[in-house]
């Protein structure tokens, strides 16, 4: 699970993931204490492929964020499939599931009091009702795509965490885990959005052959299909991964830690532009903006010549 489920396990982060239109001033933020990484997460693996800049950001700054209407939505919505597997099999039903809704808002309210600044301009509650509308539609359309009353899930909101070889350590949360009697595993993902193009597949897929990767080292046992439930469309997109698919992951992930080890020591955090610019938070503290950064808050040394290019990793 990622940051669609609400932030991750460990000391990478205690920011939320979600992310809002920028253009806001920067003003002070109250961080939390920076530290150096000590774990690697899909998430916090993306961020840094996406812009290095915005990983330290996260990870180091450790800069709080807004809440998004579309992350937490993501979050709602997680909760409650998670939760519709408590009942028996037989009660495991649509209506059931839209009523669990309400009860797992507020529940995300008390353990998430931030959220409620998404709502802080709608005194009559409109707009809350019509984004839990979304979240119900959201639930019902899951009954199309899987049958709860026919599964019985191994796990739930699993925790994994391996350290490889190398000392790299790497976790996450897994939204659920089918175990067949033949003893095949079945990795399950919930996304709120859509399917992206078949062009961009492979990047969706990142996310799930890290999970597989992590269980592989940690059972020995390659997961039998990896699977993305998409809520947003309607599609279901699965891959079945051998062991070169998890060693080539694992390469990119050495090599990935590699560059943040070094843009750790050195201070040299580039940004990279996209079109995903217009919605960060930082875009004030940003140089390409026309922003600065916090002072680094680490101890750094020079920079070596073979640093220049760190941070410029991208898909295989």
């Amino acid at each position: 699970m990622e940051s669609s489920a609400g932030a991750e396990p460990g000391t990478e982060s205690t920011a939320p993931a979600g992310t809002t239109p920028a253009g806001e001033s920067a003003e002070p933020v109250a961080a939390a204490a920076a530290m150096a990484p000590t774990s690697l997460s899909p998430s916090r693996a993306s961020d840094f492929m996406q812009c290095p800049l915005l990983y330290r950001f996260r990870v180091i700054d450790r800069l709080p964020e807004k809440p998004s209407a579309a992350a937490t939505k993501g979050t709602l919505v997680h909760a409650v499939l998670e939760r519709l597997f408590d009942a028996p099999a037989g009660e495991r039903t649509a209506p059931r599931a839209k009523s669990l809704v309400p009860g797992q808002w507020e529940r995300l309210r008390e353990s998430r009091p931030e959220v409620v600044e998404l709502f802080a301009d709608d005194p009559e509650g409109e707009r809350l009702a019509q984004w839990l509308g979304e979240a119900e539609q959201l639930v019902e359309r899951w009954f199309t795509l899987e049958d709860p009353s026919r599964l019985e899930p191994a796990e739930r909101e699993l925790f994994v965490e391996a350290e490889l070889e190398s000392g790299l350590r790497l976790r996450g949360i897994i939204d659920r885990v089918d175990v067949a009697p033949t003893g095949e595993v079945r990795i399950v993902d919930y996304k709120t959005g859509k399917a992206p193009r078949p062009e961009y597949a492979e990047g969706a897929l990142f996310q799930m052959k890290f999970y597989a990767l992590v269980v592989w080292r940690l059972k020995r046992v390659i997961p039998r299909r990896l699977q993305l439930v998409y809520l947003g469309s309607g599609d279901v997109l699965t891959y079945d991964p051998v062991l070169a698919d998890l060693e080539r992951v694992e390469r990119k992930l050495l090599a990935l830690w590699e560059a943040i080890r070094l843009a750790t020591e050195t201070g040299d955090w580039r940004p990279r532009p996209t079109k995903l610019c217009g919605w960060c938070d930082h875009q004030a503290r940003c140089p390409e903006f026309g922003g600065t950064p916090p002072p680094y808050p680490l101890p750094v040394r020079a920079a070596g010549s073979a640093v220049g290019e760190q941070g410029r990793m991208g898909p295989d």
